[in-house]
């Protein structure tokens, strides 16, 4: 049986292959996330959660399940060990990926009214902070590790292996915005998504691994989910250049973007360097 089904599931073109595992792996977990915030009260959803995402992990990652199929998941997880030189300047782009994404949506609401009626997803008001943190952090990291999993794992590394890199990337990029086509907040900086989402691409080819686009895309998240999202670490209020003028924090943030996404694309160069290298003693 099982090898009629292997049979069947080559028959499918990569591309569509692609697509079903990153769209069914990603909604395992959020779906289950989803379904928790329905049915279950607080903290248990947060402390339930953590289990199926730690199983979730073990299960994705092939270090837990059916053997037959445990050198695929490893593939797809990209499951190595990076050397310290990767991960030096996979934290720095890291930190540099959080930095670029704040500042596009202070850039972003500078320049237009922050439609703050789109960006209200939590109303965490009157939630304990002992309950309202856990719940950003949870929330984060259900996105950040299922979602990249999904769609910079098994969805990216079976088009980098057909294909090449930058359609890979390409595709992921734009399926990840599609999928996320149903939140109202989206239209606004459908672009900033698209873009961060190929630097997430990128950071996960050149690094080998997903674990450092799982900590940018949950870090993110949570600066998203307790201030964009919520008023949990405070509230937007500045105004639009147009009334206010150019300001020194309309100059202040460009130059921090600016700055931050330059940096970013010389810490892929070296990524890429370690990789080239990596190669040639293969």
């Amino acid at each position: 049986m099982s090898n009629k089904i292997s049979v069947l599931w080559n028959r499918i073109p990569i591309i569509i292959q692609a697509l079903i595992l990153m769209l069914s792996v990603t909604m395992i977990g959020t779906l289950s996330w989803s379904l928790l915030l329905i049915l279950t009260p607080f903290p248990w959803t947060i402390l339930i959660m953590g289990g199926i995402l730690f199983g979730f992990v073990l299960f994705f990652s092939g270090r837990w399940g059916h053997k037959a199929t445990q050198e695929f998941r490893w593939t797809n997880f990209r499951l190595v060990k990076l050397p310290s030189s990767v991960w030096l300047w996979s934290i720095v782009a890291i930190i540099l990926f959080v930095v670029i994404s704040q500042a596009m949506l202070v850039v972003t609401f500078r320049l237009i009214p922050f439609p703050s009626e789109l960006f209200t997803i939590y109303n965490l008001e009157g939630v304990p902070v002992w309950v309202a943190w856990p719940f950003v952090f949870m929330a984060a990291m259900v996105a950040g590790i299922c979602e990249e999993i999904g769609f910079r794992g098994y969805g990216q590394v079976p088009l980098e292996k057909r294909y090449d890199q930058k359609l890979a990337i390409a595709f992921v990029s734009i399926t990840f915005i599609i999928f996320h086509l149903n939140q109202a907040w989206l239209p606004p900086i459908f672009i900033h998504g698209l873009i961060l989402s190929v630097f997430l691409g990128y950071l996960a080819y050149l690094s080998g691994s997903l674990i450092p686009v799982m900590i940018a895309h949950t870090s993110m998240d949570v600066f998203l989910f307790s201030y964009w999202w919520s008023d949990l670490l405070g509230t937007f209020i500045e105004l639009p250049i147009y009334i206010t003028g150019i300001d020194i924090s309309f100059i202040f943030w460009t130059s921090i973007l600016i700055i931050s996404t330059i940096l970013f694309l010389w810490t892929m160069q070296k990524l890429n360097v370690i990789r080239q290298q990596k190669r040639q003693k293969r």
